[in-house]
């Protein structure tokens, strides 16, 4: 996975745990694609200050993702899901029995994780 794509996902889970600042800073960074001097010259901060508090809150939710673990098994879901949905798609009509039977494995383990 790309990084400012875990940057983005990581920021959907994690960033309101971060002041509005860091949020203000880190969305312009990562969402809104804005260079370093740009948010400087908006908020009137230096850019090796805006480079360092990117780097505190990758830090943090990076942090947060390692206590919690909530994107991991949102990504470990989703793969599941799509594997059932593979399975009910591309399901011929020799094989429909030990489909069903897989479709109800996964759906047993997601219901465990829940």
């Amino acid at each position: 996975m790309e990084k400012i794509d875990r940057q983005v996902f990581l920021y959907d889970f994690y960033g309101e745990l971060l002041t509005e600042h860091q949020r203000q800073v880190y969305e312009d960074a990562v969402l809104n694609d804005m260079s370093l001097g740009e948010i400087a010259g908006e908020l009137s901060i230096s850019r090796q200050g805006v480079h360092d508090l990117i780097r505190r809150c990758d830090k943090l939710l990076e942090g947060y993702e390692e206590k919690l673990h909530l994107f991991e098994r949102f990504r470990q879901t989703r793969q599941q899901v799509e594997e059932i949905r593979k399975l009910a798609v591309d399901c011929p009509a020799d094989a429909q029995e030990d489909h069903l039977e897989k479709i109800a494995a996964i759906a047993a383990a997601l219901s465990e994780e829940l």
